[in-house]
Parts: C-alpha cells; structure tokens; sequence
C-alpha cells in the first residue's frame, strides 16, 4: 500500500497524510464490493511490488477517459 500512496502523491501533489487518506477510501470502497474470501487475496495483493504498477496503469487510464492526457 506504499506504493500507492506514494503514487498518488506523486501524481496529485497531496501531502503524505491526504494521500494515504484517499488510498484507505479508495481500497476500503472496492473491498466492500468483492467477494469475502477474494478480500484478504486483495489485502495481499496491495503489499507486493506489482500493485505500484497495476496503480499507475489504473491511474493512466482513467486520466484518458476524464479527458487527461494518457501516458504510455
């Protein structure tokens, strides 16, 4: 979960604690949603290398459909 929040800092200029903040909602809302014993595979998930990537991929995508510029 570093990771992310240090991707959404850098990505939005938010202090540590705001960023962690949005990490802690955004992971919250989407726990909610899954399946109970696919939410501990996601808790897993967030504390591996992979999920800066799978973050920033997420980040580059939805800047492309809000009208952003999409990164490569």
């Amino acid at each position: 979960m570093e990771q992310l929040v240090k991707l959404v800092m850098e990505r939005t200029g938010l202090a540590e604690a705001q960023a962690r903040e949005a990490v802690k909602v955004v992971v919250g809302f989407i726990k909610e949603r899954l399946p109970e014993p696919i939410q501990a595979q996601f808790d897993t998930l967030l504390d591996t290398p992979i999920a800066g990537n799978v973050a920033e991929q997420a980040l580059n995508t939805l800047g492309g459909l809000f009208g952003g510029k999409k990164e490569s």
